[in-house]
């Protein structure tokens, strides 16, 4: 893709990874920096159109958006178990009941990064199906927590 094409592309998708808060928080501004960087890095590794860049921008939002609870969950059974394992007693009889649910909400991350693999791939070619594999196993966890998505 040429470099002209990234402006247009990046003015492009701005709107698309913008959710329809007038003013967004911090939070929300670093979310969609990180989506829209992540499209455009995406979209050079498989030199794509405009048009397939914003598409697979789309798609992309729709699995953060199913995503984020289950990091949530993640990261408050975390903290469960990060304070149960200091000693706070008032967490101990909870231990277990954490540990399950970080395990079910990683399985279901997993299969929602299946998901969104089997979507992205759909219409394209297989030399272009294995570099979205890598590009999804080298970007693996970047929109996982960002400040003031633990709310």
């Amino acid at each position: 893709m040429k470099t002209h094409h990234w402006l247009v592309l990046a003015l492009t998708l701005l709107p698309v990874a913008a959710p329809h808060a007038a003013e967004p928080d911090g939070a929300e501004r670093a979310q969609k920096q990180a989506r829209m960087k992540r499209v455009l890095s995406l979209a050079e590794d498989l030199e794509l159109n405009e048009a397939q860049a914003l598409k697979m921008a789309e798609t992309m939002r729709q699995f953060d958006e199913r995503r984020l609870p289950l990091l949530r969950q993640v990261h408050a059974s975390a903290q469960v178990l990060r304070r149960a394992a200091k000693g706070d007693a008032s967490l101990q009889a909870q231990v277990d009941q954490a540990v399950q649910q970080v395990f079910d909400a990683r399985a279901q991350l997993t299969a929602l990064e299946r998901e969104l693999y089997q979507t992205l791939a759909r219409e394209l070619p297989p030399q272009k199906r294995a570099q979205l594999a890598i590009f999804l196993a080298r970007n693996d966890g970047k929109m996982k927590w960002r400040k003031g998505d633990r709310d």
